[in-house]
């Protein structure tokens, strides 16, 4: 029996309980909870226009939305890096489908605020067949309503567990995207979105077939 990604997820999700301290789980339990009752658990409304950027992929490549849906629709994914366990385990599972997305006439993007050095060895590493692009600044993120600067004491939890994000990303700010996953159609709508301030839940991908089916 196949298992699902919610139910892989699932399952990290015990593990990173069980082994994180309380307090850590506690702060970020609380910035879920904030991010849930703001407009970042929203990104850009269904049925506006995507908005367009140019962003480098993992070989310094240039890659422009507007032109890639030019040959058909998109699916655009926002993750927070691949210091991340749950981005990861998506990233592994979007590659799984991708012979469906592709046969359905589209394609998959997925942006991280990461530097083009990480996304690189992050691609070579998970073995990804699909543009990964790095927003180092967060300004696509920015433009989908997904950005968030890293409040202190998730910087602390963070550094706890060995990571630097100004660092990891080369930038002077630490931030971070909100977990999303948009279908873009070639008119550059959007059909369909899955944002969720909960980084512990991620899109299925069964979903992301379904959804492009209807484009």
């Amino acid at each position: 029996m196949t298992i699902t990604l919610k139910e892989q997820l699932a399952t990290m999700k015990e593990q990173f309980v069980a082994s994180t301290p309380m307090e850590a789980h506690l702060t970020l339990s609380r910035l879920i909870e904030e991010q849930q009752a703001s407009g970042l658990s929203n990104g850009v409304p269904v049925g506006s226009k995507a908005k367009d950027f140019a962003l480098k992929d993992a070989v310094g490549n240039q890659v422009s939305l507007y032109e890639e849906l030019s040959k058909g629709p998109v699916v655009l994914t926002f993750y927070r890096g691949g210091w991340c366990p749950f981005c990861n385990m998506q990233l592994r599972a979007y590659e799984k489908i991708m012979p469906q997305i592709r046969e359905l006439g589209a394609q998959l993007l997925a942006i991280s605020p990461q530097s083009p050095d990480n996304t690189l060895s992050q691609q070579e590493k998970e073995q990804l067949s699909f543009r990964v692009l790095s927003d180092t600044q967060g300004i696509v993120a920015a433009k989908y309503n997904l950005l968030y600067d890293v409040p202190e004491d998730l910087r602390q939890v963070l550094a706890g567990f060995g990571l630097n994000l100004a660092e990891y990303n080369q930038t002077e700010r630490w931030i971070l995207p909100v977990p999303a996953t948009f279908m873009i159609d070639e008119s550059a709508v959007i059909r369909s979105s899955y944002v969720n301030p909960d980084f512990m839940k991620r899109m299925e991908p069964d979903d992301i077939l379904a959804e492009l089916s209807k484009i």
